[in-house]
């Protein structure tokens, strides 16, 4: 502005005309070269003040920091990613062999042949997925020691979990062997209450013990008119569940990979071992026992 001003002071007076402009002009020269010589300071210091306020441009652009993550996923997350079926990855030994079990035939309608095919992690998956449709916060691990403890389940109408124990098995009745175990969990817990599902039936000896201890025992049949009781669109979430990835190749107990098969005489034919082994060394299936790792 006040260079502006300077150069009107000092160009203004030539284009104006009369007696007065003759005195005028030469007195307002000095001011005018003031407000030049002001202006042109001030421009000065604008452009030396513009380049202190305005960063170096950088090299190489600085990647900030990404925002803190909570430290543990919900319960329903946790649950969700423990069911998801693990994937076998393309092995670069060449002493582990490539499997070459096929996929069985996949039902569309829930029955006996659907836990059949599955595997042991995807019977645990499916059960979980089932008391999660009823209103359950679960939580399970996908592999590795639990404690006796396959799926703990909470509700928000009452304070005190509810342990579960999944035995998937297929032609082999659960005895009262392993619910008595089961209720020394319950026991260890201090809990009242348990439920302990398999695909296969109970003992008589095993059903009266479950009765006269707070254990709730499922058996298949049981188990399938639960599902038979949900919506068409919930019983078709559970089949996906079920069916999800490689479902009929069993899951290693202990590091949580896929299986791969495997030929040896001293097992009578071909068995389930762990595609991490010698890494890994989870107990091998043999291929006609590869409902449950236990």
């Amino acid at each position: 502005m006040a260079a502006l001003i300077g150069v009107i002071f000092l160009v203004g007076p030539s284009f104006m005309h009369g007696s007065i402009v003759g005195t005028l002009g030469p007195a307002l020269r000095p001011a005018g070269w003031a407000a030049l010589a002001l202006g042109a300071m001030l421009l000065g210091l604008h452009y030396f003040i513009s380049r202190r306020a305005s960063p170096p441009e950088l090299e190489h652009p600085v990647q900030q920091p990404s925002a803190a993550k909570p430290s543990g996923p919900a319960p329903s997350s946790s649950a969700d990613n423990a069911r998801r079926e693990p994937v076998l990855a393309p092995s670069t030994s060449q002493s582990v062999p490539f499997p070459s079990a096929s996929e069985p035939q996949r039902e569309l309608q829930w029955s006996p042949a659907v836990f059949a095919a599955i595997e042991w992690r995807r019977f645990e998956a499916l059960c979980e997925a089932l008391y999660a449709q009823a209103g359950f916060t679960t939580r399970s691990q996908s592999h590795g020691a639990d404690g006796g403890v396959d799926i703990w389940l909470h509700s928000k109408h009452s304070d005190v979990p509810r342990i579960v124990q999944c035995k998937h098995w297929q032609s082999k009745a659960v005895g009262v062997k392993e619910v008595r175990e089961f209720f020394g969990v319950m026991a260890s817990h201090q809990l009242k209450g348990g439920t302990y599902v398999t695909s296969s039936t109970f003992s008589a000896e095993a059903l009266a013990f479950a009765k006269d201890n707070g254990i709730h025992a499922q058996d298949g049949a049981a188990l399938l008119k639960l599902i038979g009781q949900r919506t068409p669109e919930q019983q078709a979430a559970l089949l996906a569940v079920a069916y999800e990835g490689e479902y009929w190749r069993p899951t290693c107990a202990s590091c949580g990979t896929k299986m791969v098969e495997k030929s040896s005489s001293k097992n009578d034919g071909s068995f389930w071992g762990c595609a991490n082994y010698p890494k890994c060394r989870g107990r091998t299936i043999p291929m006609s026992k590869a409902s449950s790792p236990a």
